[in-house]
């Protein structure tokens, strides 16, 4: 179930935030949820060792469901050695 959330951010966040969702084509909604889904998980305490760089990474990519990351790796370095 969703819920409407009103939030008060500066006017240049929203600006930026907005261009961000809208170039990786997802919702302003999309990604502040996704930013409080990971302030809040439960193995918090692991996600605490992750680096700030890489945090902001999270959720910002979108892969096919059907994406097999082993297949995906293999044939990267199939084609950068031969």
């Amino acid at each position: 179930m969703t819920t409407k959330l009103t939030l008060t951010v500066e006017e240049g966040v929203i600006k930026k935030a907005k261009l961000y969702a809208k170039q990786t084509g997802r919702s302003l909604s999309e990604l502040i949820e996704n930013y409080l889904e990971t302030l809040t998980e439960e193995n918090h305490a692991e996600t605490q060792q992750i680096s700030p760089r890489l945090k902001k990474l999270v959720g910002s990519v979108k892969l096919p469901a059907n994406f097999d990351e082993k297949t995906e790796l293999a044939s990267y370095f199939e084609s950068k050695h031969l």
